[in-house]
């Protein structure tokens, strides 16, 4: 079953520089800049007719989450990969965003407060993955009673992805998920 991503916030966080990257990455060259309004790229790598995707430069426009699903589409066709895959490849971040998973590691808590670095393990992209964040007063002590009971959470903030590592940055709203 393919899963088609229609989460326009999600699509919306794209980062046009990103999407270079990957797309050189994949052997994909620049056809064409019109203005700074869009780069057109093409693949001369791929058997089929030399396909295209037009890459908005700005997120703002209103037709941005569309361009950033038909490039999904595209890609999908091409590298024969689900869009989720590929999406967990491009997302850079998230803002305002719910992980549910569980506490993996709680790191020595910091010595001047209730505080401390946690590591999560939650669903990104439809893949468990490791995420690091800081807590701290009531929702470090919940995240240590999640941790020592392997209880579920729930945990809202900015999913941050750099150099392939997760970050939650302002975290908030760190409840127990009762199931």
């Amino acid at each position: 079953m393919n899963v088609t991503i229609k989460d326009i916030e999600l699509l919306k966080n794209l980062q046009p520089q990103q999407i270079s990257y990957y797309l050189e990455a994949k052997g994909w060259k620049q056809a064409q800049q019109i203005d700074s309004r869009a780069i057109i790229w093409t693949s001369s790598d791929i058997k089929h007719e030399a396909p295209q995707i037009v890459l908005p430069l700005n997120s703002t426009l209103p037709d941005f989450p569309v361009s950033m699903n038909l490039m999904l589409e595209t890609l999908e066709l091409i590298e024969n990969r689900s869009q989720i895959e590929i999406l967990a490849d491009l997302i850079t971040g998230i803002p305002n965003t719910t992980i549910q998973g569980v506490v993996m590691q709680i790191q020595t808590p910091n010595a001047d407060k209730l505080s401390g670095e946690i590591t999560l393990l939650g669903v990104i992209a439809d893949k468990l993955r490791k995420i690091q964040t800081s807590l701290a007063d009531k929702d470090y002590i919940l995240a240590i009673k999640a941790y020592q009971e392997r209880l579920p959470f729930l945990c809202t903030g900015d999913l941050i992805k750099e150099n392939q590592t997760f970050t939650l940055k302002n975290p908030r709203n760190f409840t127990l998920d009762d199931l």
